[in-house]
């Protein structure tokens, strides 16, 4: 099925929040799974405690670690959306190993008959990188921040994107065609940062209910990329 891979080139961009309003949204139309490398998606979606293993632990094991593991270590955390959290074991493989095992964990991740979305981070790590490599689309999260523009030139796996998310801001000089000028890629989607999306967020909430401006870019950001659900209102 496919696999998509969320990530920016800065942090505080809203990375895990648009990854979570994607897999919740997709759930509700056939199934999810949602993986977490940044280690956000728990106080995110509001679980009352972190699982003790995840993803990290799957990735520490090696490339040959078997692919019946992850269906163990998901937790259910909406309905039609399963949680692969990142866990507390830090990898201690070798960085060709850890790509090795990035890359055989999105095999497996392809493999399974539910879509996946990925939640990359900066995707700073190898198996991060690799995963995104092997992913069947990649969309970058990205602020009206000229430091953040900046550093987004400088990472060549921009240029695999499907498109970018853009968060906006009041006051801020850039914007949509800018940032397509300057880094070569379609603004697909755009987050207006909200005092009710911030509020949800921080409450954990967005399992019972996707703030409106966020549910919208869920919904073109899965559209760009062939995942396009029907259109529902913002507390479906």
């Amino acid at each position: 099925m496919p696999l998509l891979t969320i990530w920016s080139p800065k942090g505080g961009s809203g990375t895990s929040a648009v990854a979570a309003a994607c897999a919740l949204v997709l759930a509700r139309r056939a199934g999810a799974r949602l993986v977490d490398l940044a280690g956000d998606q728990p106080a995110l979606l509001g679980l009352g405690a972190e699982p003790s293993a995840g993803v990290a632990d799957w990735l520490a094991a090696g490339p040959t670690a078997p692919t019946e593991a992850l269906d163990r270590l998901a937790v259910e955390v909406a309905p039609g959306l399963a949680l692969l959290a990142l866990g507390t074991v830090p990898s201690t493989l070798a960085p060709v190993a850890a790509a090795e095992a990035g890359a055989a964990l999105g095999v497996a991740l392809r493999d399974n008959p539910v879509p996946a979305i990925v939640d990359a981070g900066l995707a700073q790590v190898p198996a991060a990188r690799a995963l995104l490599e092997v992913s069947d689309a990649s969309l970058v999260v990205l602020r009206e921040c000229y430091l953040a523009l900046r550093r987004a030139t400088r990472l060549p796996l921009i240029g695999r994107a499907a498109g970018i998310v853009l968060v906006t801001e009041p006051g801020r000089s850039l914007g949509a065609k800018e940032v397509t000028d300057v880094l070569g890629r379609p603004v697909v989607a755009r987050l207006p940062l909200r005092e009710g999306v911030a509020r949800t967020i921080d409450a954990g909430s967005m399992p019972h209910r996707i703030p409106e401006p966020l549910a919208r870019a869920a919904h073109d950001a899965l559209g760009a990329v062939g995942l396009r659900p029907a259109r529902r209102g913002a507390a479906a």
